[in-house]
């Protein structure tokens, strides 16, 4: 493969990663936030205290985590057929994404919400705050720098998991590392394809590590 024909791979490729990690990122953080905020709202020592519930939520997240993703995936070629239509594809290999990553990204929310201060909360109940305003406005504030360096960790794991999309034609760079880089004993496009990877990932985590950062220094 020619560099031309390479660079114009690996724009097309990556434009494919980083819409499928884009939008399964939005649904993680849309569906794991509230489900981390469950996980610590019911526990023991929680503004609702709910054992069994709490158990069985946790219970839950550890299958959604033990699962290898590409067990996962195949599993959810049903679900996601009958979600969108089609199980082949970018726009299909969001939905197992989505689903692998809730669970990652709930218990990662559920630790920030821990680090927050319980004085804090103790002290907004204190002045009548009722559950749901100490959940907006103290724990999820105070807890937001940490959250959007989960943000962080969740969107490199994706971008891990987005490798094996090419299994339901998903595309992306793993994909063209795999296909071209290894099935084709093309060493340029793996060396490439890695490098490219490499500087993207330093790239989310440089620039959500600063937007933690300032975060901090605004509260």
């Amino acid at each position: 493969m020619d560099l031309n024909t390479l660079l114009a791979r690996l724009m097309k490729e990556a434009g494919l990663t980083l819409y499928m990690v884009g939008v399964s990122t939005v649904f993680t953080v849309l569906l794991g936030l509230p489900l981390g905020v469950w996980l610590i709202t019911s526990a023991r020592d929680g503004l609702s205290p709910r054992p069994v519930l709490n158990k069985i939520l946790g219970f839950i997240v550890n299958v959604g985590r033990s699962l290898p993703f590409i067990i996962l995936l195949l599993l959810l070629i049903p679900f996601t057929r009958a979600l969108v239509g089609t199980a082949i594809g970018s726009t299909a290999a969001i939905v197992p994404l989505t689903v692998a990553a809730v669970p990652f990204f709930a218990r990662l929310a559920e630790n920030s919400l821990r680090e927050v201060e319980p004085g804090l909360v103790d002290a907004a109940r204190s002045m009548g705050a009722s559950k749901w305003q100490v959940i907006s406005k103290v724990l999820i504030p105070e807890a937001l720098p940490s959250l959007v360096l989960a943000v962080a960790i969740t969107i490199i794991s994706l971008i891990s998991y987005s490798a094996m999309a090419g299994v339901v034609g998903g595309g992306g760079l793993g994909d063209l590392a795999v296909r071209y880089g290894y099935q084709r004993y093309e060493t340029g496009v793996m060396v490439a394809t890695v490098i490219f990877l490499i500087l993207l990932v330093q790239g989310i985590q440089a620039l959500f590590g600063w937007l933690s950062d300032r975060l901090k220094y605004h509260q």
